[in-house]
């Protein structure tokens, strides 16, 4: 029986590298987020599929009540605000921990400043603080890589606030407001920042109306997988007296700004989720390839090496010994440098081989 030797691969011609992008729509309704979830005589932030935790920090969404083994980790939620916000001080309820929180996000997503290496402030194209893009009081939504993935699909991002009874403070835009990333696509509209990737503006699709308008209200991180939402939509304005006193006005008024001064970040956090109708998204799955072209002279593996290939020293597949010799591929096994298998490839049916042919198999390497 000949002894087949074993075929070296090109690197420049035989193997070659691709990146394939798979998508899935993630519609997250609001009966899973809002609190409508487990009937009307679940009290406010006591669903079932809403874990609090005593550090009081966060709080936590799962698509099923979260003690069965079969619930799935949706996204957390928070908020928080930056120390030099109108809104903190040491007598508001958890303020160290808002700024804590509000600089941890910071710090990951957007790094430290280059001069004194501070925490940045996120910034959008609204603020009613000092109008200069600014978002120093905002809220979290942090989704878990089982739905997100790689990264979240750019300009596929859309959240609805405002919903039922739950429509204040969006009386001018009847009782409802969408954010999404609609400038963001896969080559423009996005932005880079520090080590967390790009990021794209939430704007509101109400542009006639007079408080929200058709301007940036939040961030949303794609590979990250974190949506930043500033406090500014749910008021029409607040201001603060001389005194520690919060005073918000406006036909819109006292609903969410307050809450993020009096209230913990779990009432803060049960506040905004009642008021979300719904979020959609498509994620990204990233598979990287790598393609081995195979190549098969007509010169070789015309033989096999399996022992049914021949009976009493005689191979099957000819009837005289002047026949052209003929073989079925079935397998490709790839070897390292040192003939060792390192890989297997079985294709759909044999192909036949023979020395009046040259065959090309193409194998695919997915991680």
């Amino acid at each position: 029986m000949p002894v087949q030797n074993f075929e070296t691969f090109n690197t420049t011609t035989d193997k070659t590298t691709t990146t394939t992008l798979l998508h899935e729509v993630v519609p997250l309704t609001g009966t899973i987020v809002s609190g409508t979830y487990g009937g009307d005589a679940v009290s406010l932030g006591s669903e079932p599929n809403i874990k609090n935790y005593s550090h009081g920090m966060f709080q936590t969404v799962y698509d099923y009540p979260y003690l069965s083994s079969s619930a799935n980790h949706i996204f957390d939620i928070t908020m928080g605000y930056d120390e030099s916000s109108v809104m903190s001080a040491s007598a508001y309820t958890q303020n160290s921990k808002k700024i804590n929180m509000y600089n941890q996000f910071s710090q990951v997503l957007l790094g430290y400043t280059g001069s004194n290496n501070t925490t940045e402030i996120f910034e959008s194209d609204l603020s009613f603080a000092d109008n200069n893009r600014q978002m120093k009081e905002v809220f979290f939504l942090n989704f878990s890589r089982l739905i997100t993935k790689d990264q979240i699909k750019k300009g596929t991002f859309s959240i609805t606030l405002g919903t039922g009874s739950w429509a204040n403070p969006f009386h001018a835009t009847s009782g409802s407001v969408i954010l999404s990333d609609v400038s963001a696509s896969s080559t423009a509209g996005t932005n880079n920042k520090g080590n967390s990737g790009q990021y794209g503006v939430l704007y509101s699709s109400n542009g006639a109306d007079p408080v929200l308008g058709a301007v940036g209200h939040g961030l949303v991180f794609y590979q990250a997988g974190i949506v930043v939402l500033t406090a500014s939509l749910f008021t029409a304005s607040y201001s603060f007296n001389s005194g520690s006193t919060a005073t918000v006005s406006g036909a819109a008024g006292l609903i969410l700004s307050q809450s993020m001064i009096s209230s913990s970040i779990s009432g803060n956090c049960d506040a905004l989720r009642h008021r979300i109708g719904n979020i959609s998204y498509n994620n990204t799955t990233e598979i990287n390839s790598t393609i081995y072209f195979c190549r098969v002279p007509s010169s070789k593996f015309n033989y096999s090496s399996n022992p049914t290939y021949t009976s009493g020293s005689k191979v099957r597949v000819k009837t005289i010994a002047s026949d052209t010799p003929v073989s079925y591929i079935t397998t490709i096994g790839l070897y390292n440098s040192s003939n060792e298998l390192l890989a297997v490839a079985k294709l759909s049916e044999p192909i036949k081989k023979d020395p009046t042919n040259e065959v090309t198999l193409r194998v695919r390497l997915d991680y």
